[in-house]
């Protein structure tokens, strides 16, 4: 009787599988609101789509090879999803209910104990047929067959669609009402219609008040249907396109402004700006793109072109066309969303639209320089940098000292004469209207004010300059004079605010002080500077009168954070944790010699004799931690005794001359190689002498023995770093 059951609920389940089988249908689900934070779509869009799959899909809807696909616009959020199941597969469990002898009775009869868990399970005495015996430790134990029953469509789709619309990354919410009058709501816009299609069947689910039907809205004055009823899942994109004069995706629409632009670019022989965020962000902003050609009056090019391509980019989403030498032209391109038969009226309410901005720009110009940058100097004294800290003027002195010293360092007194009055110039064009209105402009409006008011390059460059590097990947300052003021100014800042506690916390950097840290690193290292940086700390942080606590203590942090930064930037070039931390643990004074000893000891790391002499070198370490007392780097050869001994000492003789000699010349990977010859004698050192000899005189000259071969083998890189 019970197998007859069992091969009775088999051919059932193969039955229903078969049917659920044929009920797979590709999915597609639209929500059409109102437009849509243009720089947030890209992230709802793919937050919205992978969010409300995976859900799918961790309740069995979905085949294996489904496949998805987001669309997005200026008004709606869509998936696309293929091969999802009108109800997932049942899934079978095997579930342990309790002892046998818990369970059973002395009859094989069930316990009131398993009644009420099958009770509690949903099942009657009946489902006493289907236990199964089975060993369980040491004692035999009842497992159930459980049998769990996949879930619908309808009930798993409003599901994942309330899951997605909850962790939907909003900007920020908007509270409307519903069209009873009394209901709100919480969404990133008021939403407007709900589209859910299984095939070309309707799914019954509900979300933001709204019920899912068959059809959606096309572009607001180009659409050839109002609405556009969707024929099926399959039929979205074609539609919409054809119907609805809406391109839905969102790669193919950028895709598509950006074939416009480049064809009405090439026409006038010019090349649109290369800008990814204001291409995305005109994408989000546009449903039916048009590229049209605009232009304004040639007076204007005046100004300089960083504040006119910032003001059309900024302000009108427009693309600026340049020459061939880069250089701005008095024409751009508009980006419409619509495609009038004459587009002149477009055309030239978009040129309406930007001269004021522009007029605003030149305008701007003209009155900065009016006054010199020198004439605006003692006004930052006015500007607040920080309460603890002082004036933009009191900081200004304090970059200007450490400027002037770093200048003195690396060109002598005429390159800390340039460095000191760049310095001085640096922060003044802060008060500019020009900067004022477009703060991205600091150091730009500046080296262009004092390229007018007659300053060398040197000087004007170093003013632009002595932001950079601003982010990851940015260029260095281009002259000598801007990498003193750069470094000048990112060391005031680190310092500065790390004397008075200011220091990053977890996720949370209010001062950008990892972007400051890794940009003095860069400068340090790419530029090759032989600044020691310890000691550039130090001379920075006596620059501040109102510095608090321990000096040593803050200068330490200050280090220990820029080698934090320095060891991450190493890793993501690709150096191996192990060498990062070989290098960087020996302290180097100078950062712009890491990448070399880095490079050293990745190529000893290849040496067949490297794993055993870091191995070695680590014993040693560990050997010369526990020794009492100072342990000097001396060898009396008259009491050296064992063959092993007076071996590895004769062979330290012959490497260790040859080993300084080329760290001294900057040949870290030879200095490293040439140890390769200590593998042997080292071996046999370990292998047959006792360090702790029982005379004291003797184990004092072996630990000396093994200082010097640890001081020989550690000047590049602490190679115990580098042991298994």
């Amino acid at each position: 009787m019970r197998e007859f059951l069992t091969a009775s609920r088999n051919k059932l389940r193969s039955y229903i599988n078969r049917n659920k089988k044929m009920s797979e249908k590709n999915l597609l689900v639209e929500l059409f609101v109102e437009e849509l934070p243009p720089k947030a779509l890209n992230k709802l869009d793919e937050a919205f789509s992978s969010v409300l799959f995976e859900s799918l899909k961790a309740q069995g809807l979905s085949a294996e090879n489904a496949v998805v696909t987001a669309y997005a616009s200026p008004r709606r959020l869509a998936v696309h999803a293929t091969h999802i199941l009108e109800v997932a597969p049942d899934k079978t469990s095997i579930q342990k209910l309790m002892p046998v002898s818990v369970g059973l009775d002395t009859h094989g009869n069930a316990t009131p104990a398993l009644i009420k868990r099958l009770n509690g399970m949903g099942l009657d005495e009946t489902a006493v047929s289907r236990l199964t015996k089975q060993m369980d430790g040491k004692s035999e134990a009842l497992f159930l067959e459980v049998i769990q029953q996949g879930a619908v469509l309808n009930d798993g789709l409003q599901k994942a669609m309330e899951e997605a619309i909850q962790k939907l990354p909003i900007p920020k919410v908007m509270t409307y009402q519903l069209a009873d009058g009394w209901s709100s709501v919480n969404f990133v816009r008021p939403a407007h219609g709900l589209v859910a299609l299984h095939g070309e069947n309707i799914v019954a689910i509900s979300v933001l008040g709204l019920t899912a039907g068959n059809q959606t809205q096309g572009h607001r004055f180009e659409a050839a249907k109002m609405p556009v009823i969707l024929k099926n899942a399959d039929s979205y994109a074609a539609q919409l396109k054809t119907e609805g004069a809406v391109i839905a995706s969102f790669a193919e629409r950028r895709a598509e402004i950006e074939r416009q632009l480049n064809a009405a670019a090439t026409k006038q022989g010019l090349t649109p700006i290369e800008d990814d965020a204001l291409l995305d962000e005109v994408t989000a902003l546009v449903e039916r793109p048009n590229v049209l050609l605009g232009q304004f009056e040639e007076i204007y090019l005046e100004v300089p072109q960083e504040c006119l391509i910032l003001t059309m980019k900024a302000n009108q989403k427009y693309f600026p066309l340049l020459d061939n030498d880069g250089k701005l032209t008095n024409k751009f391109l508009i980006v419409s969303n619509i495609s009038p038969a004459d587009p002149s009226a477009v055309i030239g309410g978009n040129e309406r639209v930007v001269r004021p901005r522009l007029a605003d720009a030149k305008f701007f110009f003209d009155q900065d320089r009016k006054k010199t940058l020198e004439s605006r100097i003692s006004s930052l004294d006015k500007v607040v940098y920080h309460n603890k800290l002082g004036s933009q003027g009191e900081r200004t002195q304090r970059v200007c000292a450490i400027a002037k010293a770093i200048g003195e360092q690396l060109g002598g007194k005429a390159l800390a004469d340039k460095a000191d009055f760049a310095a001085k110039l640096a922060k003044t064009d802060l008060l500019t209207d020009m900067v004022g209105e477009f703060p991205e402009l600091q150091g730009i409006m500046g080296r262009y004010y004092a390229q007018h008011e007659g300053w060398e390059d040197d000087v004007a460059f170093a003013i632009e300059d002595h932001y950079k590097p601003r982010f990851a990947g940015d260029d260095l300052p281009r002259n000598q004079v801007g990498i003193a003021v750069a470094l000048a100014d990112k060391l005031e800042t680190l310092v500065g605010l790390f004397s008075i506690g200011e220091k990053p916390t977890g996720d949370k950097d209010p001062f950008a002080l990892r972007r400051q840290a890794l940009g003095i690193i860069r400068m340090l290292i790419e530029s090759k500077l032989p600044l020691p940086f310890e000691t550039l700390i130090q001379n920075v942080l006596s620059e501040f009168s109102n510095e608090s606590g321990n000096n040593t203590s803050t200068i330490q942090a200050i280090k220990a954070f820029c080698f934090d930064r320095l060891s991450v930037n190493l890793r993501d070039q690709g150096a191996t944790p192990q060498d990062v931390d070989a290098v960087l643990s020996l302290d180097p004074a100078i950062l712009s010699e890491v990448p070399q000893r880095l490079a050293a000891v990745s190529t000893f790391s290849e040496l067949a004799e490297a794993p055993a002499l870091a191995a070695a070198n680590k014993r040693i370490s560990n050997i010369l931690k526990k020794a009492e007392g100072e342990v000097k780097a001396e060898v009396n050869t008259n009491l050296l005794q064992e063959p092993a001994e007076i071996a590895l000492n004769t062979a330290l003789s012959l490497v260790k001359p040859e080993a300084d000699k080329l760290f001294e010349s900057g040949d870290y990977t030879a200095s490293l190689s040439a140890l390769a010859a200590l593998k042997a004698p080292v071996d046999d050192f370990f292998d047959n002498v006792m360090v702790n000899a029982d005379d004291p005189a003797l184990k004092a000259n072996r630990l000396g023995l093994l200082a010097t071969l640890h001081q020989t083998m550690n000047r590049v890189a602490d190679l115990s770093k580098l042991a298994g």
